[in-house]
């Protein structure tokens, strides 16, 4: 009997071992906490099909932040829920809208320790739920976005975003942003382009979380599933535009999209491991079938081995205290 010359078991033989040749790190840096702040609550409210995760009061969300930054986490994307829309989304360009007055508070709270990041869309503060501004046949009117974005950019740079996170897919977006921020003296404000966002049923659980008005579907704006030379087309335009970061949104049903979008990139890029693919893993995980921690540890390392120098999921904090600072 021949036995094999080559034996690949011998680097996998002790911990030690494996963690020498280990070719995909996941550490605290790498993650980002998105967090959501309501408008006119008391305490923080339980969000039912993301188990552990919160609409904040402004209070609960500075210490839920603090913690996040002491845990070592690499930032926080803070996401708005009003206690009254309109169809143009005012309490989102409002200087003391509810996630406005939040950034402030979060600015004041942590400073420079942490990357504050900001959504700059609509859909949280429109009564139809869509992420722009409607024409007169109920379609999402593409410029006229544009220019309520460009307020939103500044009055969210006003209150100490350190990145903005234009999530609506309107064609030129991160180009306007960067005209509205450089002419406001916000040109150290940087853009995190959602480059590749796709219309997704994976965002189901989100829609509760930011208690979503929509009416219809996003797929006028948002990528279809089936398309990856698309999201390359998306990545040439916001690179040109002036994006300082790319993300694909959601993460881990669309590794192939994320792999091909960082090798093409020369800006960090970002994945978004969305609330459904968040609360897939906890149901299943209630129930005994997967071993939760172990489970959350291998989706982010596959995220981050597909090529994301940045992840944004809602178990930042805890996976950053188990990982230890690094």
């Amino acid at each position: 009997m021949a036995f094999p010359s080559h034996r690949p078991r011998r680097l996998r033989s002790t911990p030690a071992l494996r963690r020498l040749v280990s070719e995909t790190d996941l550490r605290p840096r790498h993650l980002v906490l998105p967090l959501f702040v309501r408008e006119g609550i008391g305490e923080p409210v339980p969000i039912a099909s993301m188990p552990g995760v919160v609409q904040h009061t402004r209070d609960s969300l500075r210490k839920a932040c603090v913690e996040a930054v002491e845990a070592g986490v690499g930032g926080l994307m803070l996401f708005g829920v009003p206690a009254v829309r309109d169809a143009t989304g005012t309490a989102g360009v409002d200087p003391d809208g509810v996630l406005n007055a939040a950034l402030r508070d979060v600015r004041a709270e942590i400073g420079d320790a942490s990357v504050l990041m900001a959504d700059t869309c609509l859909d949280e503060f429109t009564d139809h739920g869509h992420c722009g501004v409607l024409d007169a046949d109920g379609g999402v009117d593409n410029d006229a976005t544009l220019a309520v974005y460009a307020q939103m950019a500044v009055a969210q740079a006003d209150a100490g975003a350190h990145l903005l996170g234009p999530s609506g897919m309107m064609d030129g977006q991160v180009g306007v942003l960067r005209d509205a921020l450089d002419a406001a003296g916000h040109a150290d404000t940087g853009i995190l382009a959602y480059t590749a966002k796709y219309a997704s049923a994976f965002y189901g659980p989100f829609r509760e979380a930011v208690d979503s008005q929509l009416r219809g579907d996003r797929k006028t704006y948002q990528q279809d599933p089936g398309n990856v030379r698309e999201a390359l087309r998306e990545l040439a335009l916001d690179l040109d535009e002036g994006a300082d970061m790319v993300m694909v949104k959601p993460a881990m049903s669309y590794l192939d999209v994320l792999r091909a979008v960082a090798e093409e990139a020369d800006v960090p890029v970002a994945a978004y491991q969305v609330s459904g693919e968040y609360a897939m893993v906890e149901a299943a995980a209630a129930n005994g079938w997967l071993d939760r921690d172990r489970t959350i540890t291998e989706t982010l390392t596959a995220i981050r081995r597909a090529g994301a120098d940045v992840v944004l999921t809602y178990w930042a904090t805890e996976v950053a205290l188990r990982l230890g600072r690094g």
